[in-house]
């Protein structure tokens, strides 16, 4: 009687263990991160999707629920999204990445100086995508307990 009770309730911890965190892989917990897109891709934008890949397999290892996550782009990395509007590859990656809340800024300065037009030059960037510096948005989302990542 008593080893059928202790199998139980050995048999209700572990159940009970077992849903504890299934919801945060890896027992990492929530995170905010911001990746930093400055770079040029490469040939058949190499880098750019390998970029990608590293999101992806962040929201893998920890789940886009307890992931927060922002992809800034400036400089040479808008050549991510001007790329993704004729490369299969990066537009389904990046497509992916926004269906699971990742957000991608887009530096303003960079589109001025560059003249690119973010309507007729980019893949899927909106009005609300635009911030006005992407090296000031890096340093305030880090200020706001953002960790930097630059893959």
């Amino acid at each position: 009687m008593r080893r059928t009770f202790l199998t139980l309730a050995a048999a209700a911890l572990l159940a009970l263990g077992s849903f504890a965190v299934p919801a945060m892989a890896e027992g990492y917990g929530k995170q905010k991160v911001v990746y930093h897109i400055n770079y040029d891709g490469g040939e058949d934008s190499r880098a750019y999707r390998g970029a990608m890949r590293n999101v992806q397999n962040h929201i893998n290892a920890v789940g886009a629920e307890n992931l927060e996550v922002k992809v800034v782009l400036h400089g040479n990395g808008l050549g991510l999204l001007m790329n993704a509007k004729k490369n299969d590859a990066l537009q389904t990656a990046v497509s992916s990445l926004k269906g699971q809340n990742v957000n991608f800024q887009v530096c303003n300065n960079t589109l001025k100086g560059r003249k690119i037009s973010y309507e007729d030059d980019l893949y899927d960037v909106w009005e609300e995508d635009i911030v006005p510096s992407g090296v000031a948005e890096l340093s305030r989302l880090q200020q706001m307990g953002y960790t930097y990542i630059k893959p």
